[in-house]
């Protein structure tokens, strides 16, 4: 692929928090979505870690235009692709996802122990919220007056199951 004039300006002239921090891989672009919500700290840690005090976000962004071309997994230009990955201290984030459901987040980084401690807490949070939330969304389906949200994920697991029972024992009868 060639270097276009708006990659160019990306690097020069971030407009959004996607083109500011894109050197470091594939971080969230959509800036009104909970999934960025949920990683947008990630990013800003994985900022903080990998570039180096001296070294301008500009050039970072630069080198990883023509060094890799903006790519998580192409190479362009093995010298400059490896200057990029030794400033950042091979800081880098891969993939993230949602797998199974929407709230069952993966995120693939490299770097220290810090980072992928917090990846892995920010994907556990971001589970237990959304199971919690679709827990509370099926169990206003079938009883609107439920006035407990504050219940754990077990215990709205239970009272559903319950209500589901009774709803089948009920349809028998």
């Amino acid at each position: 692929m060639s270097i276009t004039l708006n990659k160019l300006r990306a690097v020069f002239f971030p407009k959004s928090f996607h083109e500011k921090y894109r050197y470091l891989g594939s971080v969230p672009w959509r800036e009104d979505s909970e999934l960025f919500i949920a990683m947008e700290p990630l990013v800003i840690f994985m900022d903080y870690k990998a570039k180096p005090k001296w070294c301008p976000r500009w050039f970072l962004r630069f080198l990883h235009l023509v060094g890799s071309d903006n790519s998580v997994v192409r190479v362009k230009n093995r010298t400059l692709h490896n200057l990029h990955h030794k400033l950042t201290k091979g800081v880098f984030m891969y993939d993230y996802k949602t797998k199974w459901q929407w709230y069952d987040l993966r995120i693939s980084v490299s770097g220290n122990k810090q980072i992928q401690d917090l990846a892995d807490d920010i994907e556990a949070v971001y589970y237990r919220k959304g199971e919690k939330q679709d827990l509370l969304d099926e169990i206003y389906k079938h009883n609107p007056a439920f006035d407990k949200p504050y219940w754990t994920t077990k215990e709205l697991a239970v009272y559903l199951d319950d209500l589901i029972d009774k709803k089948e024992e009920s349809g028998k009868n």
